[in-house]
């Protein structure tokens, strides 16, 4: 299997994300946060909400960032799901595609290939895939038992978690943890892990060979 460098160039501008919610817009808001802050060099070309309902679209308008929504209800297949909202990210010219709690199954498009990242609040391959989301997956962390969970960034494919995991991040689980606590501590390994993440392959130090990513040092990109 040939290796594959997602971005091969390292960008010598801000990246353009495509910021994909269906939830409060948290990871959003951090995204938005990083590049105040000079943290991380990008700008929001475009946020695709999946309800028309959900909390992140009001942090995004005030924000001032273009929002559209695009509901699965409204099509019949998730290919026309799919085929439309990448139609959107090709017109705002994004680099890269950020999956930010965003619930719906995606395939994706050839030339989108290794361009769709996702963060998964668990260190994949465990208490993920369908129905592993939210609250749910620190439930389950802890009717387990386990002593360490965390976050898993990593590229999306056409399966629920699944795809060439980027970074983790581990966070210790605690006695007296409720998945309140524990989803806090989780998301502040995240806030740290995706934009790492991101200014990684806007550097193009990310390459894959079977179905493993390589971070290449600076002088590699």
């Amino acid at each position: 299997m040939p290796v594959e460098k997602p971005n091969s160039e390292p960008l010598d501008r801000p990246i353009r994300l495509g910021v994909l919610i269906s939830g409060g817009g948290t990871t959003l808001s951090n995204f938005v946060t990083e590049i105040s802050a000079g943290r991380l060099k990008a700008e929001v070309a475009l946020v695709v909400a999946s309800r028309s309902g959900c909390g992140g679209i009001e942090r995004a308008n005030n924000f001032g960032l273009h929002t559209e929504v695009c509901s699965r209800k409204h099509f019949s297949n998730a290919a026309e799901f799919s085929e439309t909202i990448f139609e959107s990210l090709r017109r705002a010219q994004v680099d890269l595609v950020t999956l930010a709690g965003f619930l719906s199954l995606l395939p994706i498009p050839v030339d989108f290939r290794y361009r769709v990242m996702n963060v998964h609040p668990a260190l994949v391959p465990s208490f993920c895939g369908q129905g592993f989301f939210g609250q749910r997956v620190h439930e389950a962390v802890l009717a387990r038992g386990v002593k360490i969970s965390g976050c898993t960034v990593h590229f999306a494919d056409n399966e629920y978690d699944h795809g060439p995991i980027i970074l983790q991040r581990s966070v210790a689980v605690h006695d007296d943890d409720t998945p309140s606590l524990l989803a806090e501590r989780v998301f502040a390994a995240e806030c740290e892990a995706y934009p790492e993440a991101i200014r990684l392959f806007a550097a193009g130090r990310l390459e894959i060979a079977h179905n493993r990513v390589r971070v290449l040092p600076k002088s590699h990109a």
